[in-house]
């Protein structure tokens, strides 16, 4: 497949570098700029017919994108844009920079990371030590960085959220679960539903580990909560679904997808399931997969969506029917899919777009289902996800992440942590950091639901769904904007930004804000654009201080932006 491009052509800024400094912005300066910023809004011709070639005609080169087409993609395929990664996007094409992504083995896994850097230890066994630093790590300087979008993707999808596992050394557990998103980002959909049900984060997280068969004598009766989670949330949904994501009526109202006997049918299933040791002393047992414990597992017959299993059947045998019966659900490929492009590259995907990435979910060209490669790559090189024009439709694009606002700063500007400890921590609060944080999901249905649509709101009224507003707010803005702030000029620890390059621009304000743009959002408006540049003239070039403190001004205001804050 070719790659696609647009018509139109951008140019690209040219490349410095120089020394670094961090010493304040001055803030009235700054102020200033945020309140007049916010203050601002954020038929062709019929082509001609492309001539056949003959049998002997040597196929054309692909397009190659531009710089700002490059920074577009990487927004969607990657937690940010580097100079570096535009570069080789523009050198050699999406579809080769997605091959070789797909092939980059991970530098090192979340759990051996907490291992080399001294988390296994008595010491830490009953908190969360280390869990914060693994994960900003690999986010903003891991190579591999497609798998750990679609990793997150996948954490978003099948939530674990640290604090809610149970028992000891829960950062070495989330570590196991987090480890099995990223190395089967690009495998069967149908193994990886198989590896998160078997996992111990997981059976802590959603209460089936230690589940026991019913007691009639007591009335006691499995743990439901798995069971509907894994129909609810991560494979069919409440409602039937066409293949294009669109819900299937009947009598004027939605088709449910299963019953409560369905649920009770299922749990039956998720029974005996245990540790394959009693050794706390390690978290090694925590990422090894469960067992069965026989006595502890329903063995009578278990029926749920029309599918019994037999009595008698034991319990991995009786989870791998399961599975597969749920996989083979119709319900999942359109599912799957609407999710995995909403979390990379729109919120309000149109039919078309689900359903040519449900047919590729379904069937990867060879016959396989739940491939996970040729679905990102499908999500990612398809037309609506490359076409510019769609960076002026309202309703196309999605409000970008929190976390992915830090990432999308730290990946543009070198950020690095020269003792390995990327003291970021936890950014949850909404009040004074960003609202999210890596894998601190407070339940299993993540920060945001898919579906939510903020009330009352215009989005509400053109029946779209926002996503990412739900952990949205006046507070939570100014808190967003205030933090930024702090950490573009004081970093986090010894986590801090190199600007060596971009002060190089500092004298021309229209080349620095350019090239800013190029790095965090390639779709900075004329207006935007022009009020940036007003604040950055503000500030003298001249002095110690004075080209550092106008690259702050560009990148916070442009951080600030609503040309940043929505992805298109």
């Amino acid at each position: 497949m070719t790659d696609f491009t647009s018509e139109e052509r951008h140019s690209e800024p040219a490349e410095s570098e120089n020394a670094r400094d961090r010493r304040p912005l001055a803030r009235s300066t700054a102020s200033a700029a945020l309140l007049t910023l916010a203050a601002c809004g954020g038929g062709g011709s019929t082509p001609a017919p492309t001539p056949t070639p003959s049998p002997t005609s040597a196929a054309p080169p692909p397009i190659l994108p531009t710089a700002l087409e490059a920074s577009r993609f990487l927004a969607q395929a990657t937690m940010g844009a580097t100079r570096a990664e535009i570069g080789k996007v523009t050198a050699i094409g999406y579809d080769a920079w997605l091959a070789e992504q797909f092939d980059r083995p991970r530098d090192i896994s979340h759990w051996d990371w907490l291992v080399s850097n001294g988390y296994a230890v008595p010491t830490a066994m009953n908190g969360t030590a280390g869990f914060d630093p693994m994960m900003w790590r690999q986010l903003i300087v891991g190579p591999d960085q497609l798998r750990q979008r679609v990793g997150m993707a996948l954490l978003e999808i099948l939530v674990v959220g640290v604090e809610g596992i149970g028992g000891s050394w829960r950062q070495f557990a989330a570590a196991a679960y987090l480890d099995i998103l990223m190395d089967n980002a690009f495998g069967n959909y149908r193994t990886l539903l198989e590896r998160i049900s078997t996992n111990a984060a997981m059976g802590s997280f959603l209460s089936f580990l230690g589940n026991r068969k019913a007691n009639p004598a007591t009335g006691a009766v499995p743990d439901e909560n798995y069971a509907r989670e894994l129909l609810q949330l991560f494979t069919i949904g409440l409602v039937k679904l066409n293949n294009d994501g669109t819900v299937q009526m009947g009598g004027g109202r939605a088709l449910e997808t299963y019953t409560q006997d369905d649920v009770t049918g299922l749990a039956r299933v998720f029974t005996g399931f245990t540790l394959d040791s009693n050794d706390s002393s390690t978290p090694d047992r925590l990422r090894r997969p469960m067992i069965v414990n026989s006595a502890q597992h329903e063995s009578g017959a278990k029926s749920f969506l029309g599918t019994t299993i037999p009595a008698g059947t034991d319990g991995m045998g009786s989870l791998r029917m399961v599975l597969d019966a749920i996989f083979a659900h119709p319900n999942v490929p359109p599912f799957v899919a609407r999710q995995l492009i909403q979390r990379l590259v729109t919120s309000n995907p149109a039919p078309g777009y689900v359903a040519r990435i449900a047919a590729v979910f379904e069937n990867n060209g060879s016959g396989v289902r739940g491939d996970l490669r040729a679905t990102v790559r499908a999500i990612l090189l398809d037309f609506e996800a490359r076409s510019d024009a769609n960076s002026t439709i309202p309703g196309f694009g999605k409000l970008r992440e929190p976390i992915m606002r830090l990432t999308g700063w730290a990946r543009a500007f070198n950020a690095s942590s020269p003792s390995n400890s990327w003291a970021i921590g936890d950014t949850s609060s909404s009040s004074a950091r960003l609202g999210q944080s890596p894998g601190r999901s407070p339940s299993v249905f993540n920060f945001f639901r898919p579906g939510y649509t903020p009330p009352n709101s215009a989005i509400a009224g053109a029946g779209l769904v926002a996503p990412e507003f739900q952990i949205t707010n006046e507070p939570s803005v100014i808190a967003y904007v205030n933090y930024m702030g702090a950490l573009i000029v004081n970093g986090a620890g010894d986590v801090r930004a190199n600007y060596s390059e971009i002060i190089e621009r500092a004298g021309n304000s229209a080349g620095l804000v350019d090239e800013v743009d190029l790095l965090l959002t390639a779709r900075l408006g004329a207006s935007t654009k022009a009020t940036i540049r007003s604040a950055v003239d503000s500030i003298a070039p001249d002095g110690a201080n004075g080209p550092l403190n106008r690259a702050y001004a560009a990148i916070l205001l442009t951080l600030a932006s609503p040309e940043f804050l929505v992805q298109k």
